[in-house]
């Protein structure tokens, strides 16, 4: 974005562009998570779409695999899809099982407890970070 084109273009478009870094209020992590995982999937192009069709097409392939076969680690390692059809609780209850009775067999090989696989309830890309209210109405006072 810092290119004279891009930035031009940008301002054509009425885009404003931001120049933040992570973690900051004006980017979307979501957003950037998602170009991430994007650009390290293995079907990535290395060369531009021949046209908006195979664009699409690619497009619709990554969509039904990040949703039906991307286990996220921010829903403790289940699909979306599973999450939505509600199927991780009973997939977690058994993974908690199966590290249980493998730490019953294998003490030696654990210093604390296993790892939590209780469902998540929220999902932060950033949860160590407080949310920033520098874009709330400031309180008046008269």
């Amino acid at each position: 974005m810092k290119g004279a084109t891009m930035l031009a273009t940008l301002q054509r478009l009425g885009v404003v562009p931001s120049f933040s870094r992570p973690a900051v209020s004006d980017d979307n992590p979501y957003s950037e998570s998602l170009f991430s995982t994007l650009k390290g999937h293995p079907s990535f192009p290395n060369q531009p779409f021949d046209d908006l069709h195979e664009a699409r097409r690619w497009a619709h392939g990554f969509e039904r695999w990040y949703d039906t076969e991307h286990h996220h680690s921010g829903l403790k390692f289940v699909t979306p899809d599973q999450r939505h059809r509600r199927e991780d609780i009973a997939l977690l209850a058994r993974r908690h099982a199966l590290y249980q009775a493998a730490k019953a067999e294998h003490p030696e090989r654990w210093s604390g407890p296993t790892r939590n696989w209780e469902p998540a309830t929220k999902v932060l890309l950033y949860p160590g970070n407080p949310l920033k209210t520098e874009h709330q109405p400031k309180a008046t006072t008269a």
